[in-house]
């Protein structure tokens, strides 16, 4: 089949992180398509504009990861005609609450104490291994969705990085996805234009210091040893893909030839 390439991507003015997955390479030759699955940061702060290209992608599910702090801090989602929106909250709201108060207003000795000599990466990996462990209900329920319909879909969180990488990259797993495309899939929410942007709640330089980003800065970065983290809590829990999807999601093989057949060229 001829693979309808995009020739450009689009600038999107409100909506952080936007890209569609095509294109990735299986193990055993194939490829994702283009315009059956998309990834974003959240999309409350759509432009009109925004809201016509998302509108034109002919999006049959939204699943938004946010919890319910996130949607209080950022806003609902744009409405978009004739498309689901599925919410699926992948952290608690009043976990980390008191944390990311203090990534927001802390002071650098509190930035500090909380994020340095390795802290931030540690607790994102944690993070990670977490939605894989305790998240495997609403997997299940995203996999399950869109082998019976909700294709095309977009999967987003807040800043389309963590929750949604994880999720996207449990979707390609399934799908039979090499690792390492994935990880480069994964990798590409670091660029420039992409990137989340960090809010602190004081304006002055200081807040924005060098050495505050630098701390800051594990916790917005897309890096390779956190999706590692999930995929080695899967062979540790699971012992494997296929035991986790059969085992964990119920996603059985014909369930999987269901997705690579809605997804794949």
């Amino acid at each position: 089949m001829t693979q309808q390439v995009p020739s450009t991507e689009p600038e999107l003015a409100g909506v952080r992180n936007f890209r569609d997955v095509g294109g990735l390479p299986t193990v055993d030759g194939r490829r994702v398509a283009y315009g059956k699955l998309f990834r974003s940061g959240h999309l409350a702060h759509a432009t009109e504009s925004d809201a016509e290209f998302l509108a034109s992608l002919g999006l049959h599910t939204i699943f938004d990861f946010r919890n319910a702090a996130d949607q209080k801090l950022e806003g609902q989602d744009v409405e978009l005609p004739g498309v689901r929106n599925v919410n699926l909250p992948l952290t608690d709201p009043a976990h980390g609450a008191e944390f990311w108060t203090m990534v927001r207003d802390g002071d650098l000795d509190q930035l500090r104490s909380i994020l340095g000599d390795g802290k931030a990466a540690d607790r994102m990996i944690g993070s990670y291994r977490a939605i894989i462990k305790e998240r495997t209900a609403e997997h299940r329920q995203v996999l399950h969705s869109m082998a019976e319909d909700s294709v095309p879909a977009l999967m987003h969180c807040a800043a389309g990085k963590d929750r949604a990488g994880i999720s996207i990259a449990v979707t390609l797993l399934a799908l039979g996805v090499e690792r390492e495309a994935i990880v480069a899939d994964y990798l590409e929410s670091n660029a420039t234009h992409r990137r989340y942007k960090v809010h602190r709640s004081k304006s002055s330089a200081s807040a924005y210091s060098p050495e505050v980003m630098e701390l800051l800065s594990p916790l917005f970065d897309a890096r390779a040893e956190y999706l590692q983290a999930a995929f080695d809590t899967i062979d540790e829990k699971w012992g494997g893909v296929d035991a986790y999807l059969e085992q964990g999601l119920g996603v059985t093989p014909e369930i999987r030839e269901r997705l690579r057949e809605r997804f794949l060229d």
